[in-house]
């Protein structure tokens, strides 16, 4: 009996994991969509880009561990994406853009891609 609710457990992780994934995501696109609104030199613009910052080196170490399940050509992608992300965080902090189009559109296209649109 315990190893079957193990087992169920195992199979529902990943989809847990996957559901609070787009939670996250959907949470980075609500900040931006704020920041957006108020500008880069914002606090909602800080808030934001802190926010997207920490969620992305988040998920990068997660997706750099060799015992990450998911293939190796679309973890290489998602890596790509991550690193544009926090170079475009950077940018905007820098004040070398003041455009939040392109990480709204990319963590958009993210978050469907995880089940459901933002």
């Amino acid at each position: 009996m315990h190893r079957a609710l193990y087992t169920e457990i195992l199979e529902d992780a990943p989809a847990d994991a996957r559901d609070r994934e787009r939670q996250a995501i959907e949470r980075s696109i609500e900040l931006l969509n704020a920041a957006k609104k108020k500008g880069v030199t914002s606090r909602e613009a800080n808030e934001a880009l802190h926010y997207l910052d920490r969620l992305w080196s988040l998920l990068l170490d997660d997706l750099a561990n060799a015992e990450n399940r998911l293939p190796k050509e679309l973890r290489a992608s998602l890596i790509s994406i991550g690193i544009w992300i926090l170079r475009e965080i950077e940018d905007l902090r820098n004040q070398r853009t003041s455009s939040f189009n392109g990480l709204i559109d990319i963590s958009e296209i993210i978050c469907k891609g995880l089940g459901r649109s933002a």
